[in-house]
């Protein structure tokens, strides 16, 4: 299966390091970030996953679990965590879900869903397709999807920042314009009228044209 935007995120159960989850009973009622890995001890993912401990309190402020994969197994997640510790200077302090099967891969359609085998014996260029990042709303639907290559460290700074686009633009009928960053003005989405505005926003607006009105960032 393809996952797209909008879709509900496939839901399944799975052994992690902080012990068994049922992935829509885990994220509750609010958000969730599950990024993916194609191997244990690979040298991008390790700076991956201590940067993202440092950055775990930021997105619980935020009200969202952060969840990793990787497929090997568990046994081996938790001798990376050490690893990961050591070098990084931060302790793995989310649950990483051991992925031996290769099922939640496939089930995220991050290998195909014919792909043979267990992890035994893979290497990371086999799995170079486990390299997703998923956001999930509190409606356990895919808010975003992104991917990237082994030798591209992800920029979990930005995954922050369009977390609390998504956040804002939940709950007010605004976009956000190119690099914007909380607190910076927002546009008025199309579909509110120029009375509506009126009443959201009596303030006012600047409108740089008619479907595109600035106005600073309700909230």
């Amino acid at each position: 299966m393809s996952i797209r935007l909008g879709d509900i995120a496939p839901d399944f159960q799975a052994d992690t390091t902080q012990g068994v989850i049922h992935f829509h009973e885990w994220i509750g009622d609010g958000w969730a970030i599950l990024f993916s890995h194609p191997k244990d001890f690979t040298p991008v993912c390790t700076t991956e996953l201590g940067y993202m401990a440092r950055l775990a309190p930021e997105f619980r402020q935020r009200n969202c679990k952060v969840i990793g994969l990787s497929v090997d197994p568990v046994e081996s997640h938790l001798k990376w965590e050490k690893d990961i510790e050591e070098t990084q200077g931060y302790a793995v302090n989310y649950p990483m879900i051991g992925d031996p099967t290769l099922s939640i891969a496939k089930l995220y359609d991050m290998l195909p869903a014919d792909e043979a085998g267990t992890s035994e014996g893979r290497t990371a260029a086999t799995n170079h397709t486990v390299r997703s990042v998923f956001v999930i709303g509190p409606d356990k639907k895919i808010k975003l999807h992104l991917t990237y290559p082994m030798t591209t460290g992800r920029n979990f700074n930005e995954i922050l920042r369009v977390l609390d686009s998504m956040q804002l633009t939940a709950a007010h009928k605004v976009a956000t314009p190119v690099n914007w960053n909380k607190g910076e003005d927002v546009i008025i989405v199309p579909a509110v009228s120029d009375a509506e505005a009126k009443e959201k926003y009596p303030q006012g607006w600047k409108t740089v044209k008619p479907y595109l009105r600035l106005v600073a960032q309700p909230g």
